[in-house]
């Protein structure tokens, strides 16, 4: 298992994404977690990446960026969490893992608070793509009205108050969260 199952080794944000925080037989463990093999047993990046390699993630290569990334710089990749994976490898490489991992957990005690006290059932993918896009400092902004939602008691006026917040800060930073907005 990989130490940091919350960062691919591809770079995708694992602990932002929608199929690492649910509980159905769809649930991801993370990029080399408990049993990742089994749900993606021919991941091309954790082959060469760690288990060949022995790294996190592929940053830490000197081949760093190689051929696996030419479909996704091209833009290719449709999923969501992919969006990301170029500025996370960038953060690592200048930053380190160690604070990446430190400023995801930020991200992702956002999205649990987020999953816990507005979910109405229908916005969970709406919420980790949030937590993934959006400004981590405009995020923690969000975060005392998260953990107070006692001022709404509806959860359907808990969940569109939240949504208009968020849809405000991706407008203010020209960020396109359209994709997943309820019709």
């Amino acid at each position: 298992m990989k130490k940091y199952f919350t960062i691919g080794c591809c770079g995708i944000d694992c602990g932002l994404c929608p199929r690492f925080h649910t509980s159905a037989s769809s649930a991801c463990p993370g990029c080399g977690g408990l049993n990742f093999r089994e749900k993606h047993p021919s991941c091309g990046f954790l082959t060469c990446c760690f288990i060949k390699k022995g790294l996190e993630v592929c940053s830490e290569c000197p081949q760093y960026p190689c051929k696996r990334f030419d479909a996704e710089r091209a833009g290719y990749d449709s999923f969501v969490t992919h969006r990301k994976i170029f500025s996370n490898h960038d953060f690592i490489k200048s930053n380190g893992i160690e604070r990446f991992i430190e400023d995801q957990q930020k991200k992702i005690s956002i999205l649990s608070g987020l999953l816990q006290n507005f979910d109405d059932g229908r916005s969970k993918s709406f919420f980790c793509l949030s937590c993934a896009l959006l400004p981590q400092e405009k995020m923690m902004e969000l975060k005392e009205t998260m953990e107070n939602p006692v001022e709404f008691d509806d959860i359907k006026d808990r969940n569109k108050r939240i949504r208009d917040k968020l849809m405000e800060i991706a407008k203010s930073r020209d960020i396109d969260l359209k994709l997943l907005r309820k019709k």
